[in-house]
């Protein structure tokens, strides 16, 4: 199974001067846990929700913090030909759990190690029982 039948194409992109406060409200929203951000100025970035933890945990203020003080911008890129068990792989080396997927140098998706997990598992649906 390859990256593009378990990547999403809905992909949330924002701007650097974005609040985290923004960003964190944003994902929220769309129930994601990664931004991509854009900025004609710098390299293409990820902001996800561990930044944002981490940001809240060190006593940072979510309303005045930026997405593009908090971005990585030395990203692992997956291709929409990846095998999953390639963008796992990359997952897994580099202790991330999100890949911008680029296609003619423009964002077309973003996997996820639950995307992958999805693929993997499929029956699987819901949560597993405590008490069982």
């Amino acid at each position: 199974m390859l990256v593009r039948d378990a990547m999403s194409t809905m992909v949330l992109t924002i701007g650097p001067a974005h609040t985290l406060r923004q960003a964190a409200r944003l994902m929220s929203t769309r129930r994601v846990g990664a931004a991509v951000v854009l900025d004609a100025d710098t390299a293409l970035g990820i902001l996800t929700e561990r930044d944002v933890l981490i940001s809240l945990g060190l006593g940072q203020n979510p309303d005045t913090e930026t997405a593009g003080t908090h971005t990585t911008t030395e990203v692992v890129f997956a291709t929409p030909s990846w095998t999953l068990e390639e963008a796992a792989d990359a997952m897994s080396h580099g202790g991330f759990r999100h890949l911008i997927v680029l296609e003619d140098n423009e964002p077309a998706g973003i996997v996820s190690v639950r995307d992958i997990i999805r693929c993997w598992a499929p029956g699987r649906s819901g949560v597993p029982s405590l008490t069982a």
